[in-house]
């Protein structure tokens, strides 16, 4: 569904990215992994269209779709929840989410059946309707977050750090929302710093340093390499 080949991205005149690939197959749940600074966050707002590529490319379904805008890549079918949740504070709940129905003309015709489906996963964001998403939780914002990005009924849904800021108790109601999510056939890239909460949602994970692609692989291949172990988990 999504291939990236040798993707560069600059932030300026810094080279932000040098040489990110990966390929993502239609129902997937793949990890992208790395420290600080690697480059997950800018390989996702690359595949969004928030940022320009330098050289190489993003194709969709077999489409190229880099540089093509926001709007267009929306459109198509992929959403973003972004780090740091990037919600409206000073709008209720219910606005925030209807936001999302905006970038489908689906949903913007019909906003009733995603915001249903968004209110079956998190039962709380119906009850809180009416607040401002300001005066919510971190984990509460988060719902919220990915509740927007479902709204315009996504086939790719991008996760970057999802569980950041998040108590706990509503990490695993979180994590559970989208394996149900999963189960019902979206596709999904997510960035997560816990490598251990991130190899047990994913199938397989790409490692990213210094803006480059260093490493493939699925939980067992990924823990049997020692230098993954030893810069990710810490271990000799």
């Amino acid at each position: 569904m999504l291939k990236l080949a040798h993707l560069a991205v600059d932030h300026d005149k810094l080279r932000a990215l040098w040489d990110v690939s990966l390929e993502v197959g239609a129902g997937e749940c793949v990890g992208l992994l790395g420290a600080n600074g690697a480059g997950k966050s800018t390989t996702m707002g690359a595949i969004v269209g928030l940022y320009r590529t330098a050289r190489g490319t993003i194709e969709y379904d077999g489409v190229p779709i880099a540089n093509a805008g926001t709007a267009h890549t929306v459109a198509r079918g992929i959403s973003l929840v972004p780090e740091g949740r990037r919600l409206f504070p000073g709008m209720s709940v219910r606005e925030n989410l209807m936001m999302g129905a905006f970038a489908s003309a689906a949903s913007r015709a019909a906003p009733d059946a995603p915001l249903e489906a968004v209110h079956a996963l998190f039962p709380a964001l119906k009850d809180k309707s009416r607040q401002l998403a300001g005066e919510l939780s971190g984990g509460q914002q988060q719902m919220v977050a990915i509740g927007r990005a479902l709204m315009s009924k996504p086939r790719l849904l991008l996760l970057d750090e999802p569980f950041i800021g998040v108590a706990p108790k509503l990490v695993d109601e979180i994590q559970a929302a989208l394996r149900r999510i999963a189960a019902g056939g979206v596709t999904m890239l997510l960035v997560e710093q816990n490598t251990h909460r991130a190899l047990d949602f994913v199938s397989r994970a790409y490692v990213i340093e210094n803006g480059r692609t260093v490493l493939e692989g699925d939980r067992a291949a990924l823990l049997g390499d020692a230098s993954f172990s030893r810069k990710f988990l810490g271990l000799e």
